[in-house]
């Protein structure tokens, strides 16, 4: 029996009233590999920056090496040998492999010189018992995202790490980077480290960890030994939630509905591979898939955001090119990004000059700007969206999450766009806010307007959609009609990978 390095109990974490930890627990034993796994917002990654210090809990304890702890900084954390690899590596790409694993710990000659040299030994002494083939001097950012990935392991075992956190560490590996990663992860074990390996990506739980603790809705659900369930277990625990609202029975497009897009073979790099999908009027077509299934990539193709590397895109039948955003407008299509705050709105200016942003041609005239039509037309949208403001000169960074994503929606229609993605719609906003957006969405397609919706929330994909397609890295595993469609069917879809 393996001697237990963690146990968290009754952990409790809010933010801003939202209860994103209720009751939780999670155990680890040395030289064990646990998966934590759940769907997109079940809180996995929250309880894990509460046990790194980057989130301080709101209740509960920790007890590490049979002592209760309490991190009030990931330094803390760190020092005490408890490490998270983030998905999101924090490389200093301009430095050295070397000075990136020993940032803030560098030896100094006479005190005020880094002494490099020094640096690279200890920096080989670490991969040679990696066994990971890296040239200490090698520049950072010219790496690929999987030999960054072997320096973060590196810096954090040079850090004496006892505990490693793992957060979708494959999600932008190769085939061959990953075989390299489990063998670094199952060295790991044998020396006695814990590794928490959080993941949405069944053929890899079966393959590397010991045991899975599945999370839902920021609860805790349960912990299996992994050799003795299967796939279809840790799904229905993953998605045994109560349905709180009724998915849609069948779909409401009419079967003479025409095509207003069409896109063949769309591919860009290794986020969206020969992606095929057709979106009728008056249709929303809803788009399943767990963190990094080219979702919102595809969108962003799609709006002329990002590059495509090949694919043709038909609008109403007719073949366009979509080079720009600018494209995209021309050609009837609206995006509301998930990062409404980066990429929907202007914070600091004012909703009437947010609401008009994508069509201020419409208000301009001998170059001059009418100001009394954009008041007018924006006091129409907020009263039809049921924006609360006290004035559609007020600043947005001073609305809610809700009001926000509608000031993002009333942009888009006073363009009058007919195709629509709307990219995670209700994320971080309440839930009368979320009933409203649900109904402006139905009310548009049954205007004729065309919506792609993807989300992350399986009961919202379900009530919403008249028809979902299922990404898995990138590539298309399947599609559904609504009448067809469950949790278990779009999850094990999802899950399929090549």
């Amino acid at each position: 029996m393996k001697e237990e390095i963690l146990r968290m109990q009754h952990i409790e974490k809010r933010f801003a009233g939202v209860h994103a930890l209720k009751d939780c627990q999670f155990d680890l034993k040395k030289g064990e590999v646990h998966a934590l796994m759940g769907e997109n917002g079940a809180g996995k990654s929250t309880l894990m920056n509460v046990l790194t210090g980057i989130h301080q809990r709101d209740g509960g304890s920790i007890i590490y090496e049979g002592q209760e702890v309490h991190f009030k900084k990931p330094k803390d954390a760190q020092d005490a040998g408890i490490i998270m690899v983030h998905q999101e590596l924090n490389m200093m790409n301009h430095l050295t492999v070397a000075q990136n694993i020993f940032i803030g710990r560098e030896n100094l000659k006479a005190g005020f010189w880094i002494d490099e040299q020094t640096l690279n030994k200890k920096a080989k002494e670490l991969f040679d018992r990696l066994k990971i083939n890296l040239d200490p001097t090698e520049i950072a950012g010219k790496l690929t995202v999987g030999k960054q990935q072997m320096v973060e392991i590196a810096k954090a075992i040079s850090c004496n790490a006892k505990i490693l956190v793992f957060d979708e560490p494959t999600a932008a590996l190769t085939a061959t980077e990953i075989t390299e990663l489990f063998r670094i992860i199952n060295d790991l074990k044998e020396q006695g480290v814990g590794i928490v390996y959080i993941s949405h990506r069944m053929d890899e739980i079966a393959r590397i960890t010991d045991r899975v603790t599945v999370m839902r809705d920021g609860e805790y659900v349960g912990t299996l030994i992994t050799n003795e369930t299967s796939k279809d277990e840790i799904i229905n625990m993953m998605i045994g939630r109560v349905v709180y609202e009724d998915p849609k029975e069948h779909s409401n497009v009419k079967p003479d509905a025409p095509v207003v897009l069409k896109v063949e073979h769309l591919s860009a790099g290794n986020t969206v591979k020969d992606l095929s999908f057709e979106l009728h009027r008056g249709e929303i077509l809803g788009f399943a898939g767990l963190m990094g299934a080219g979702r919102t990539e595809m969108a962003r193709l799609l709006f002329g955001a990002d590059k495509m590397d090949s694919g043709d895109i038909y609008i109403n039948g007719e073949k366009v090119k979509i080079r720009s955003t600018k494209d995209a407008s021309k050609y009837g299509i609206g995006y509301l990004s998930e990062d409404r705050k980066r990429y929907g709105v202007a914070l600091n200016l004012s909703i009437a000059d947010n609401s008009v942003m994508a069509s201020l041609d419409k208000f301009t005239k001998f170059g001059f700007i009418n100001d009394r039509k954009i008041s007018e037309i924006s006091q129409q949208y907020v009263k039809s969206l049921n924006t609360k403001t006290p004035s559609v000169a007020q600043l947005v960074k001073n609305l809610s999450g809700g009001n926000q994503q509608k000031v993002v929606i009333a942009k888009w229609l006073i363009k009058n766009n007919d195709i629509l993605i709307f990219d995670e719609p209700t994320r971080g906003i309440d839930v009368g806010a979320k009933s409203e957006i649900y109904k402006l969405m139905n009310e548009l397609a049954e205007e004729g307007k065309s919506i792609i919706m993807i989300s992350s929330e399986l009961t919202e994909v379900l009530r919403m959609s008249d028809r979902i397609v299922v990404m898995c890295e990138g590539r298309k595993t399947g599609e559904l009609d609504i009448a067809e469609a469950t949790q278990k069917k779009i999850m094990t879809l999802a899950t399929m990978r090549e």
